[in-house]
């Protein structure tokens, strides 16, 4: 095993508990090769722990363990099998998060399971040049029916590394049916957003169901996501997605599920929200999953503007006592600067917001406090008094 040396300053941000040691912090790459594992070491010689070695991200180091261990493939079984273990899904759900990368100790990987197939995948050096032993351990210790990579995400080109899209184990599913929650779902694990769906925002949805009444609007409904969750408990529900693709998804889920009070419209919903609000509609419970809008940090000024103008577009809509859910997925934008959107939205709307609940991603996405990108998701829901 090689050594890398790191200045004191990168050696103590893993010893205060970030798993990552940026390249700026490497002193001495000690000759590694990009996506071995390394053992890291301060300026003194001290042994500070084992890492993932890349030799082309600006993220250099990524943690695995601070103690002198064999990694081997039993370490990797039972860091995976401990991330599995975490997860207490109710029993009516066979779709989730099995693997968080840094928040369940296993950086750059992430695996979601879709019933009996797993997607993979592997965002740096390092976990990309043990792929085929993780495939080897899902199969080992889950026997799923296939297993999917979706390793064509942008990130991995910061790693020098293909995007690629395939079937690594079994048969290639192009379509299967989940369930979460009870609400059945038809996804494509090779297609559409994601690893095929966003699994993240389960819980929410859960948790919007329990509040939502009326007549609702589901805006960036994708396939039809909260707007099947709400259908059980609204007289009707609107759905709005830009995607043809998506819209067409979504019908077809309304349809396995048999509900009949769900309407999907192919829209931009900015113009769409501005065409309501022109036509008089109202609605008793609006949601609001936008996607990332703030890609960078450079970008956080105009994704303040597109969250304030359809947050203040989306109260003027809302009936008295009427109900927001209202989201983001933007790592960049922090839980104090969305609020604070939404309060300056709401003095425009010339309304009172009373919070009812704040929420994060779903509990399968666990949040390392001590690695503040592991939360992303910010998800509040609100109620016009």
């Amino acid at each position: 095993m090689k050594n890398v040396t790191v200045t004191k300053r990168g050696a103590s941000r893993v010893r205060n508990g970030h798993l990552w040691i940026y390249r700026s912090d490497v002193l001495d790459p000690g000759n590694s090769e990009g996506g071995s594992i390394v053992a890291v070491r301060d300026q003194h010689g001290n042994f500070v722990g084992q890492s993932l070695f890349s030799d082309a991200s600006q993220i250099a180091l990524r943690l695995l363990t601070l103690a002198d261990e064999p990694i081997d493939r039993d370490w990797w079984r039972r860091r995976i099998l401990k991330a599995a273990g975490r997860r207490h899904l109710s029993p009516d759900t066979n779709a989730y998060r099995l693997v968080y990368s840094e928040g369940d100790l296993l950086p750059s990987l992430i695996i979601d399971r879709y019933h009996d197939v797993y997607v993979i995948q592997t965002l740096s050096q390092g976990t990309e040049a043990i792929k085929a032993l993780l495939v080897e351990l899902l199969v080992e210790e889950f026997a799923p029916r296939a297993v999917i990579e979706r390793n064509d995400v942008k990130v991995r080109a910061l790693e020098g590394l293909e995007l690629v899209a395939g079937t690594l184990y079994g048969p290639d599913p192009e379509q299967l049916e989940i369930v979460q929650n009870g609400i059945r779902f038809i996804v494509a694990p090779l297609g559409g957003q994601k690893t095929g769906s966003f699994l993240d925002q389960r819980e929410n949805r859960q948790a919007a169901r329990a509040v939502a009444h009326g007549r609702a609007l589901d805006c960036f409904t994708f396939n039809g996501s909260f707007a099947l969750y709400l259908a059980g408990v609204c007289e009707s529900v609107v759905g709005l997605d830009i995607s043809a693709e998506a819209i067409d998804t979504a019908h077809r889920n309304a349809r396995l599920n048999n509900f009949n009070n769900v309407e999907f419209r192919e829209a931009n919903v900015f113009d769409a929200l501005h065409d309501l609000e022109n036509a008089g509609e109202r609605f008793d419970t609006i949601v609001l999953d936008p996607p990332a809008f703030a890609k960078n940090r450079s970008s956080i000024k105009a994704a303040a503007r597109g969250y304030k103008e359809i947050n203040l577009r989306a109260l003027k809509l809302l009936n008295p006592d009427g109900v927001l859910i209202t989201c983001t997925c933007s790592y960049h934008m922090s839980e104090e600067m969305f609020l604070r959107i939404i309060a300056e939205a709401a003095i425009d709307a010339h309304c009172r917001l009373q919070v009812v609940e704040k929420r994060t991603q779903a509990s399968d996405h666990p949040i390392l406090l001590s690695v503040p990108e592991t939360y992303y998701l910010k998800c509040l829901i609100a109620r016009v008094i």
